[in-house]
């Protein structure tokens, strides 16, 4: 499991949940992956308490499905919560995008730059685990730029829920190269101080992988009868 082990302190539980939730917003978790309570804790290197809790705090929020009573599963996304997802998403991450965008440091566009590059490589290797958590990097250093914590919260929470269906993307985004234009465009825009265009590229990013992730569920219920 790609976890890396934990320094011992009094919050345990927390620092195990925010370890979880950061690997289900880069899409570490595949949908339909289950994890038990021994595999996380071994592989954070607390005991089954923490990993108990965090595991229970993210079947709360939805991000997890218990199938047991110490597993639990990475729900696929439905028609219905991607429809939702991707209309808040196209606010909310606008809305980031653009206030990011005016208040970009220096040197920000050369930095997309070289994680652009890292997931050019990734797609070109079919390594598309890695580059689902650049593209996390990607998306979200735009993002803090905005100056909103309050928004950024919103925003991970809405990736905390789609982030696993992401693997669903590929290898279609990987051939077509979706992403890597809209990114690209995002560079472009930043460099040419065009907010708007940076925003503009951003939605269109999201709405590509509506389209891609609509097309994965619909084969999936025609596949299972759903």
């Amino acid at each position: 499991m790609n976890l890396v082990p934990l320094k011992k302190h009094a919050r345990l539980g927390d620092m195990a949940y925010e370890a979880m939730k950061e690997r289900l917003v880069r899409g570490v978790f595949e949908p339909g992956r289950k994890l038990t309570v021994r595999a996380v804790a071994d592989a954070l290197g607390v005991s089954s308490t923490p990993a108990r809790d965090a595991l229970n705090r993210l079947a709360a929020e939805g991000a997890l499905v218990y199938s047991g009573p110490k597993t639990v599963i990475v729900p696929h996304l439905t028609m219905e919560a991607l429809q939702e997802v991707t209309a808040m998403r196209l606010v909310l991450e606008g809305l980031a995008a653009e206030r990011g965008a005016a208040r970009a440091p220096t040197g920000l566009a050369d930095s997309l730059e070289e994680m652009q590059a890292k997931i050019n490589e990734g797609l070109e290797k079919r390594q598309y685990a890695d580059v689902l958590g650049t593209n996390k990097e990607f998306h979200f250093a735009v993002y803090r730029c905005c100056g909103m914590p309050h928004l950024l919260s919103t925003i991970e929470t809405l990736w905390l829920r789609i982030g696993p269906s992401f693997h669903d993307l590929y290898p279609e985004f990987a051939i077509q190269k979706y992403g890597v234009h809209n990114h690209e465009v995002v560079i472009e825009g930043l460099r040419e101080g065009d907010d708007e265009a940076v925003r503009a590229a951003f939605e269109n990013d999201i709405r590509d992988g509506y389209r891609r992730l609509r097309q994965a569920i619909r084969a999936r219920e025609e596949q299972f009868g759903a």
